[in-house]
């Protein structure tokens, strides 16, 4: 598998404790899948939409089977894809959402010589990689006046999939092992503040970018309630969504070849992704 780092140099707050012998843990970066770039009869580029797709794992790993099979499939349906390699447990907020933000950027700046649309870019996540995809579709901007070219391009998603998604930092709601590594650690006064910032039902803007969700009804690890109150969140700004809810399903099936309900999701959400002109 390909690395690409987000950074050339040193990340920020990177940790030199939390080094592991092959580094590719630690070290933020993107594994590519993209498809031949193609030509017009004018020998003007066909340009792609791209996924940048974001593994569960509760914040502490990333899982195989919601990464390089999820960016085949998108390659079968003429979209290019990236898996994010994000850093996790013992890094929390700060360097998490460092990273999913700068792989936008990272993809958008790069745009060009991948044959990508740099209008046609989504973050997909599944579970916590789900709340990862959140954040970057809330907690973005359009450029930044200080660091790298890369850091003065926009992180702002185009569209946005949630998949059995945390989605809130809430009690009532959340997973708590997800929220404790990336919050529970901080200083109280500032977890509190972060619970609003980084609840996706309570962050949701009138620029947030349009979101395809599902979820089963019977998730038990991470509660459909999490996408019913981002659909209502959505809606009450005039969002574009897409929610479907399947009745039966453990989590974490990722792509749920082996689910008579669920398996359907992948093709609802290339069609919807269509839709938009990816």
């Amino acid at each position: 598998m390909e690395y690409i780092k987000l950074w050339d140099g040193t990340p920020p707050y990177f940790n030199e404790e939390f080094k592991n012998e092959n580094n590719t843990d630690i070290v933020p970066s993107l594994s590519p899948y993209i498809l031949p770039i193609e030509k017009d009869e004018d020998g003007n580029v066909k340009k792609r939409g791209c996924v940048i797709v974001c593994p569960g794992g509760s914040y502490v790993g990333r899982a195989y089977h919601e990464g390089e099979p999820v960016c085949q499939f998108f390659n079968d349906h003429g979209i290019n894809g990236f898996t994010l390699n994000y850093r996790v447990d013992p890094y929390d907020y700060y360097a998490i959402r460092s990273d999913v933000n700068r792989a936008v950027r990272w993809v958008r700046y790069h745009a060009e010589e991948y044959g990508i649309d740099p209008d046609k870019i989504a973050i997909l996540g599944f579970s916590a990689g789900g709340h990862l995809a959140t954040m970057g579709a809330t907690n973005y901007d359009r450029g930044l006046d200080e660091g790298d070219e890369i850091d003065r391009v926009s992180c702002r998603p185009d569209a946005a999939l949630l998949c059995y998604a945390v989605i809130s930092m809430t009690r009532e709601l959340t997973h708590e092992h997800s929220r404790y590594i990336l919050i529970g650690r901080l200083e109280e006064e500032l977890k509190e503040k972060l619970v609003g910032q980084l609840s996706g039902e309570l962050a949701v803007t009138e620029d947030t970018p349009p979101t395809f969700m599902w979820h089963t009804a019977s998730d038990n690890c991470v509660i459909v309630e999490n996408s019913i109150a981002m659909a209502s969140a959505l809606s009450a700004k005039k969002i574009p969504f897409e929610l479907h809810v399947f009745d039966k399903g453990e989590h974490g099936l990722g792509l749920a070849e082996d689910n008579p309900g669920a398996r359907q999701w992948p093709a609802l959400a290339a069609d919807w992704l269509k839709r938009l002109g990816f």
